[in-house]
């Protein structure tokens, strides 16, 4: 070899190898999650955010791929393709990913809340524990929000519990809570994937069902629906979870940036959802559907069904009977603040 070659060598090798170090160390693990969250909707443009937040932070090593829309199929199909590491994790309702942890699903129970201060106390102290219990499961959960009360939305006028069950209701498909609930009442709830219900409203499949205000518009369910009961029937939580042993493939730095930037994320979710959620009763209103609130008796008498919902409820797919109890300490403690 000449003297030029091999001084050409030695220059250039180092740096080439510097090359292929420095492209190893800037792969990103890319975290792909799926939910059935509209694009263009506040949650995906929080999420969206702590993505990017992830991704600076972590100067490229980690990467949040999202899949809005329930391109990925409905929530359990989006579980399947978890277990089998087409996807890494999703955002779902509290309901869609209850069979995991069945805790998840205590904010839900039928008028358990009377106000969002309510919520606020009992979320305070319950929250973590409720993201923590993911990990039996094989899950990490990296935020939990909360999305609003959710409101009974009815093609026909309904005012009474009875004049409920003469209704073609809508519960959300894996949502053990809610189907306990309307059974209740006398109903025979249906079953569906939320991305199903616009077009079952359209077709007379359903007439009726619950979500929070900003979430009939989001959906497009405004333009099928006409009456609102003015009564929370539940409290309505969404949770990002992303497969455990993805999410250890990540550096223990990176991890905590993760956590750190989706829980941020979720946060900001939950003030932009009471916001939002305040403004889309009024363009409700505005569109002409009537919001009607009950009298104190017909407003005891649907709260009954909280209490009646309570006494059917199975031990292995409800909340525990502990975490039950220990939020229902915590609201009488505040009521009598």
């Amino acid at each position: 070899m000449s003297l030029r070659k091999r001084w050409l060598s030695a220059v250039f090798a180092p740096v080439a190898l510097f090359g292929v170090f420095a492209a190893g160390g800037v792969q990103a693990e890319v975290i792909k999650i799926a939910t059935t969250a509209p694009d263009g909707t506040a949650w995906m443009k929080e999420m969206r955010a702590g993505a990017d937040a992830v991704k600076t932070r972590t100067e490229g090593r980690v990467e949040v791929k999202y899949y809005p829309g329930g391109v990925m199929g409905d929530p359990a199909t989006v579980q399947r393709k978890i277990k089998i590491g087409q996807l890494h994790g999703g955002a779902f309702t509290g309901g869609e990913i209850s069979a995991n942890n069945p805790d998840v699903q205590v904010y839900g129970l039928p008028f358990l809340f009377r106000n969002q201060a309510e919520v606020d106390a009992v979320r305070a102290k319950f929250d973590q524990r409720i993201k923590d219990g993911f990990e039996k499961g094989g899950f990490v959960a990296l935020g939990l929000s909360g999305g609003g009360f959710a409101y009974i939305m009815s093609a026909r006028d309904i005012k009474t519990r009875d004049e409920l069950k003469a209704a073609k209701v809508w519960v959300p498909q894996g949502d053990y809570i809610a189907e306990v609930a309307f059974k209740a009442v006398g109903v025979t709830p249906i079953s569906l994937p939320l991305a199903d219900v616009y077009t079952s409203l359209q077709t007379g499949l359903i007439d009726t069902a619950a979500n929070t205000f900003a979430g009939a518009i989001a959906f497009q369910w405004h333009t099928k629906i006409k009456h609102i009961v003015d009564l929370p029937v539940s409290y309505v939580v969404g949770v990002i979870v992303v497969d455990k042993k993805s999410f250890d493939k990540i550096a223990a730095a990176d991890q905590a940036v993760l956590k750190d930037e989706m829980a941020k994320a979720f946060a900001r979710l939950d003030q932009i959802s009471i916001e939002d959620n305040a403004k889309a009763v009024e363009a409700l209103r505005k569109q002409g559907i009537s919001v009607y609130q009950p009298n104190a008796e017909e407003t005891t008498n649907w709260q009954k069904v909280g209490a009646e919902s309570a006494q059917s409820l199975d031990s292995d797919k409800a909340p525990s009977a502990e975490i039950i109890k220990a939020v229902n300490d915590e609201l009488a403690a505040n009521r009598k603040k």
